[in-house]
């Protein structure tokens, strides 16, 4: 979704996010509250949100990935390489990815993120905003986590900038100390998210039906998936992810969001400036 460059809460202008397409292969066949191997180090989780929502299935979708066998990428509309916008599914396809989510929010130009957001080859934008989570990987250094989330109220943000290629800035969901970082309120979306659990493998987030951010932090944090930290990456019909092992194909697109779609009814995959990709790693 569009995001003004200079505001800090996104609050008001988030959209709702996550469904499964027409041509999705039924993603709760393993059963509510049960991981599902894909293949080695990738495993699709089906949760039961605790909470019923208003819409949907209440269901709480995530692809956890073993970063010993995957890593991430991100792709930008903005840089030479790509040159457009496209679905999250065209983006992973496009470029043989196992799997890809929204990296952001974007902004009016349709193609910079909200936030800081770089790669080694790229830089879509240079403003660090007030957010206070940075995804990171592409280490300089090979002993260095390979991914990580950085907490800017925790650890020092400017030395570690200088040690990741990339770097994505978003909005804090679950803070450094596993606290829910999200103030009651009463509008709701779909959500898609990023986080780590606490072996620090790889969680892609999802959830169609709408929830208030703090509820579903909330319910995300009692969950069985030792969920360590979260940002927050896009809402409402723009938010995707897509899951193509060669085996099986998953897609998931949002549609509700307080004040604009207030439906569960959207099945179009919009096209998105800034995916983040999991790849299989050699």
């Amino acid at each position: 979704m569009k995001r003004l460059q200079h505001l800090v809460i996104p609050i008001f202008v988030l959209l709702g996010i996550l469904a499964i397409s027409p041509v999705t292969r039924p993603a709760n066949s393993a059963g509510p509250a049960s991981w599902r191997n894909l293949e080695k180090g990738l495993d699709l989780g089906i949760f039961q949100a605790p909470k019923k929502s208003a819409l949907g299935d209440s269901l709480i979708r995530i692809l956890r990935a073993d970063t010993n066998y995957f890593g991430l990428r991100l792709l930008n509309a903005s840089s030479k390489d790509q040159s457009k916008r496209r679905s999250v599914k065209d983006w992973a396809n496009k470029n043989g990815m196992v799997a890809a989510i929204n990296a952001s929010m974007y902004q009016r130009d349709m193609k910079s993120s909200v936030s800081y957001m770089k790669t080694r080859q790229h830089t879509n934008n240079t403003w660090v905003s007030k957010d206070k989570t940075i995804l990171a990987f592409d280490p300089t250094d090979k002993n260095l986590p390979s991914v990580r989330i950085i907490d800017r109220d925790c650890e020092d943000f400017n030395k570690l900038r200088k040690l990741y290629g990339t770097l994505i800035q978003s909005i804090r969901m679950v803070s450094c100390h596993g606290e829910n970082m999200w103030a009651p309120h009463k509008k709701m979306w779909s959500t898609a998210a990023i986080g780590l659990d606490n072996q620090n493998r790889i969680l892609l987030i999802h959830v169609r039906s709408p929830y208030t951010t703090h509820d579903l932090i909330n319910m995300l944090l009692d969950l069985p998936i030792n969920l360590k930290q979260a940002m927050y990456v896009e809402g409402g019909a723009d938010a995707q992810l897509y899951i193509n092992t060669g085996k099986e194909r998953h897609e998931f697109i949002g549609s509700y969001s307080s004040g604009s779609r207030e439906h569960d009814e959207n099945t179009f995959a919009h096209s998105v400036p800034n995916v983040l990709g999991l790849m299989r790693l050699e």
